[in-house]
């Protein structure tokens, strides 16, 4: 009896690998095939591809639908994937990055704020979190919130084009007309012949 015991496990053991087995065949054949539609540009069909074999609990799939419906203008629900993905992994920055995106494109800035201000809950120098809420409150001429931002990025990435220009257009706004000049020239250092860092430069002559 003891041996028809150990017999029948390991028929489930097995069946089990081959159940285990079929299924991430399955899934590397329609992620393989996701990839060959978003290539030629077949959002949609990418899409679909990976909802055949969707599973709610799964990151990696949330994850690739919510960009492949944020590529194919379905912002809405590129959202909901996102938001699933969060769900499952609550410290992943790559989700919150790409929740941006389409909450970026419905002009849903305050949800992109907080978006990114969830990302600095975990890593409070993240470099894309920071800049993008710095450009955030530049383009509102909350200038004085976009500065600490950009203090921050300028002390870790001093010669880094985005970071410079941005501080020093932030530092002409509130009237640092010194401070400005200094780093619009360090931007023609980064990129000779910039016209923004030139532009910069003739209205603070």
């Amino acid at each position: 009896m003891e041996f028809l015991k150990r017999i029948a496990l390991s028929v489930v053991f097995i069946i089990g690998l081959v159940n285990i087995g079929n299924a991430q065949s399955d899934l590397e054949k329609a992620f393989s095939e996701s990839y060959q539609y978003e290539y030629n540009g077949e959002y949609s069909k990418a899409s679909l591809e990976l909802k055949k074999v969707y599973s709610k609990d799964s990151y990696e799939i949330n994850a690739r639908l919510g960009w492949l419906n944020y590529m194919a203008g379905q912002y809405t629900e590129s959202v909901t994937y996102y938001n699933r993905a969060s769900s499952i992994m609550p410290l992943s920055i790559e989700a919150l990055l790409g929740i941006t995106y389409p909450l970026s494109a419905m002009g849903n800035w305050e949800q992109v704020i907080k978006a990114y201000n969830g990302i600095l809950k975990i890593n409070p120098n993240n470099y894309t979190a920071n800049l993008k809420l710095g450009q955030i409150y530049l383009n509102r001429a909350e200038y004085k919130k976009a500065q600490s931002y950009f203090t921050l990025l300028l002390n870790q990435f001093p010669f880094t084009y985005d970071v410079v220009i941005n501080m020093a257009w932030n530092n002409y706004y509130i009237g640092k007309f010194r401070e400005a000049g200094v780093l619009f020239n360090k931007v023609l250092l980064i990129n000779p012949g910039d016209e923004s860092a030139n532009k910069g430069l003739e209205l603070i002559k």
